[in-house]
């Protein structure tokens, strides 16, 4: 794509190739994205490091501008967290705080002219896709990161014991013959959770990626496409916002209610 694509497959496939090294010989699964890694990253880091200014600024009396927003945004997300986890860790807010700021910055990254942002990275880089969350990777990291966090949560609050009795004696009941059918009902239930929480929030954005991708293909059929493309491509943009931000509330949620319904006792 460096010389610039001929047709539109090379044009969608260039923007949909990841800046992939293989960190074994073999490759396949041992393969790094360093543009989601790098992405990621430096997003992370000015978003929360915005965060951490404003509290680091903070003051008791008429807030600012920006006191005032980062405060709206904790006071909104604590209630929702706190609305359906009733347990006793104070991890939980904190958490979903972080994840919804996260993602939601991750998302954002789609609203980025694909074609500008192009140009920029291709003077250090071959490809470079610059939607974190777009990559499937991503989205089943932070989705693992929660299911490990569930699985803590669900021990600590039942003992190692406790949880596993509850995998082998529930939902079926307590009889010995019923612990590999409770065992895998369970196992699935476990997995579900994961999978449909990264993929819900990768097809999510992907597909919005497509989109944009589809749209910015009219400019190549003369000045009306041009014009017709860039009304569509505003319109989308305006409504992928709405999109951005209810997949990091649906993701947020989602991990809360997981750590909610880890600790609850059948």
């Amino acid at each position: 794509m460096a010389a610039g694509p001929t047709t539109p497959t090379e044009y969608i496939t260039g923007h949909l190739t990841h800046l992939a090294r293989p960190v074994a010989e073999a490759g396949g699964f041992w393969t790094v994205h360093w543009d989601t890694v790098i992405t990621t990253l430096v997003v992370g880091t000015i978003a929360f490091g915005f965060l951490w200014l404003v509290v680091r600024g903070a003051t008791a009396g008429v807030p600012g501008k920006r006191q005032a927003v980062v405060e709206l945004l904790v006071d909104f997300v604590q209630g929702q967290a706190m609305s359906i986890y009733h347990g006793a860790s104070k991890l939980v807010a904190p958490l979903a705080l972080s994840t919804f700021v996260l993602v939601f910055m991750l998302n954002s990254m789609d609203f980025l002219p694909v074609d500008v942002m192009a140009k920029f990275t291709h003077t250090f880089a071959p490809h470079w896709r610059i939607v974190p969350t777009a990559d499937v990777n991503t989205t089943f990291a932070l989705a693992l990161s929660i299911f490990f966090l569930m699985i803590a949560f669900a021990i600590r609050a039942k003992g190692l014991g406790g949880w596993i009795h509850e995998l082998l004696t529930t939902p079926f009941g307590k009889f010995p013959l019923l612990w590999p059918a409770n065992l895998l009902m369970n196992v699935v239930e476990y997995l579900s959770k994961p999978l449909s929480h990264s993929l819900r929030l990768y097809g999510n954005i992907y597909a919005g990626e497509i989109i944009f991708l589809l749209l910015g293909l009219w400019a190549a059929t003369g000045l009306a496409g041009t014009i017709f493309g860039g009304v569509l491509h505003l319109g989308w943009a305006i409504f992928h916002i709405l999109i951005v931000t209810l997949q990091a509330f649906i993701f947020m949620m989602l991990a809360v209610v997981y750590l909610s319904m880890a600790e609850e006792h059948h």
